[in-house]
């Protein structure tokens, strides 16, 4: 196949290395510009590494990045992990159009947080779908989808990197196939089953002792790597990764004890009372730190986080 890739990061760069293996023509390569000082987009050093063509045009609705794609003659466009909005004159250009990679199971949480949102909700499955990008957010026909499990125990963490991102690159494979050979056909998403959530930011991820630990758990686990789950200690944020829910049996589990006090040392961290039982916080950041063992950041049994 004669491609481009459209993306950024991890994933745009693990994308484009999988159709290069494959011995794939890939004829251009468009990443979104990078943040003065920032880390370098992977995908834009691996890219210009294989001596590909690069471009990083600030807006793809810039006629001169739709000349640069015209002037490419590409057999289809692969988006893998993009941020810049592509309107449909860009994505028609491509011989075969454009196919997106989205990591939920659309018209399931569409946004960008897709994955957290899918583990904070309590979600016993989520997954991926590649689909038809239109000029609506995560809205276009869908051409493949393929489910992952939620474990109990999963994190944002493990749902991506261990999951949803290798079978992700072979779907964007897959999918590419698809539609060159003319078998991909793409089903318009069923409206009344979509959902949208926004970006997980500072008012989502903040953790409220008093709701159930379930609620409090999901919530840890779906801000874990990122952006972290928070709570305060000493009028100060501290973010929690590493945890685990204990049920509360009997009444005399939690007598006396207030909702976010931390009542004891355990083996492998600080227990937290909750709603319905506890979390054992295992790892945490203070605000002006490092990620480290909970019971290494001088955090006193009886102190009260969240208050």
């Amino acid at each position: 196949m004669r491609l481009v890739i459209v993306g950024q990061q991890d994933f745009g760069k693990a994308v484009l290395e999988a159709f290069l293996n494959r011995g794939d023509e890939v004829v251009g390569v468009f990443c979104a510009p990078e943040k003065e000082g920032g880390r370098p987009d992977p995908l834009r050093v691996f890219a210009q590494e294989k001596g590909l063509n690069v471009k990083q045009f600030p807006a793809l609705t810039d006629p001169a990045a739709q000349e640069e794609l015209a002037r490419l003659k590409a057999d289809v466009g692969v988006m893998a992990y993009v941020t810049q909005f592509a309107p449909q004159e860009f994505c028609a250009l491509p011989k075969f159009g454009m196919i997106q990679f989205h990591p939920s199971l659309l018209p399931l949480h569409r946004g960008a947080s897709a994955m957290s949102w899918s583990i904070i909700s309590g979600k016993k499955e989520t997954g991926l779908a590649i689909f038809r990008p239109n000029d609506g957010l995560d809205e276009g026909p869908v051409i493949l989808l393929k489910k992952v499990a939620i474990e109990a125990d999963d994190t944002l963490g493990s749902v991506y990197f261990g999951k949803i991102f290798p079978l992700g690159v072979a779907a964007m494979v897959e999918a590419a196939e698809l539609v060159v050979s003319g078998k991909g056909a793409a089903v318009a998403q069923y409206e009344p089953d979509a959902g949208y959530e926004g970006i997980i930011r500072a008012a989502e991820s903040q953790i409220h002792w008093a709701s159930h630990v379930d609620v409090t758990y999901n919530l840890i686990r779906g801000c874990n790597p990122a952006p972290g789950a928070w709570t305060t200690l000493d009028g100060k944020k501290l973010f929690v990764y590493d945890a685990r829910k204990v049920y509360a049996q009997r009444f005399e589990q939690v007598k006396g004890k207030k909702i976010g006090q931390v009542v004891a040392e355990t083996e492998n961290g600080l227990l937290v009372h909750g709603q319905g039982g506890f979390i054992e916080i295992q790892r945490v950041k203070p605000e002006e730190g490092k990620k480290m063992a909970a019971k290494d950041a001088g955090i006193a049994v009886g102190s009260i986080l969240g208050a």
